[in-house]
């Protein structure tokens, strides 16, 4: 399952250590407690949007930037999601060894290499 609140916190977390700052520069700066920040950016505390303002102003990041890169983490995660569950499952090579044939060659002279998406069949 996919987690608005922890993609938001990675992309939160991901803005404060570009510019090199701590958990408790950014409390300070937003008067948010250490602790719920850190809750926020660990996906374990939903942000209000009162909050996610102030944080946006402590890190000097516009809202709609913060959400564009929460969007684009989003859609990259409904794809990966999607693409795994419609992935086929691999079929075992070597029992197919039998019933291959490469211009004449016996099947124990066929070598079967299996690059990352590819099966190639190639006389030894």
């Amino acid at each position: 399952m996919i987690l608005l609140r922890r993609l938001l916190g990675d992309v939160l977390r991901r803005q404060r250590q570009r510019q090199g700052r701590t958990l408790r520069e950014v409390s300070s700066s937003a008067r948010v407690s250490l602790g719920y920040l850190s809750e926020v950016e660990r996906g374990q505390k939903e942000a209000s949007s009162e909050l996610l303002s102030a944080i946006c102003d402590a890190l000097d990041v516009r809202m709609s930037e913060l959400m564009r890169e929460v969007s684009d983490e989003l859609a990259l995660a409904e794809l990966a999601r999607s693409a795994a569950a419609t992935e086929p499952v691999p079929t075992p090579v070597r029992p197919m060894l039998n019933s291959v044939s490469v211009s004449g060659v016996p099947p124990e002279r066929v070598t079967i290499k299996a690059p990352a998406e590819a099966v190639d069949v190639v006389a030894a």
